[in-house]
């Protein structure tokens, strides 16, 4: 019976992550900074000073280095590029790009949580060219 219940839950945890594998057509709106890495490494460096005093040290280390990292990031200018898009729903999200340069306006591939040029053929003619949502 507990071999059922683990693959029921297996299955479940497999099919989740694939629900966010739709990919669009779709404009981008504006363009912002992402500041992930210098939160990710400040994070990590304050959460291993912290830790030496003790668990309580260790959330507050972590937490002053996420901001020490984000403003060296933002201070020494060395930010990613990110993009503000809108969905097929009509909501508004803010992707990472670190790959690809766009610009604002322009019609670009959301696919995978990632941004891709439209002349670049990653899906095919058929999916680009109709903008619809795929399964």
């Amino acid at each position: 019976m507990k071999l059922h219940r683990a693959l029921a839950l297996s299955l479940a945890l497999v099919t989740v992550g694939s629900v966010h594998a739709a990919e669009y057509v779709t404009e981008i709106l504006s363009k912002t900074e992402d500041h992930t890495a210098g939160k990710a490494s400040g994070g990590v460096t304050g959460l291993m000073f912290g830790a030496i005093g003790g668990p309580i040290g260790a959330v507050l280390g972590a937490g002053a280095g996420m901001l020490v990292g984000h403003f060296t990031q933002d201070g020494t200018n060395t930010h990613d590029r990110a993009y503000v898009i809108r969905t097929p729903e009509g909501k508004e999200r803010t992707v990472r790009s670190p790959k690809h340069e766009f610009a604002v306006g322009e019609k670009v591939l959301y696919r995978r949580k990632r941004l891709y040029p439209i002349s670049q053929d990653v899906a095919g003619a058929d999916t680009v060219q109709t903008g619809k949502t795929l399964p």
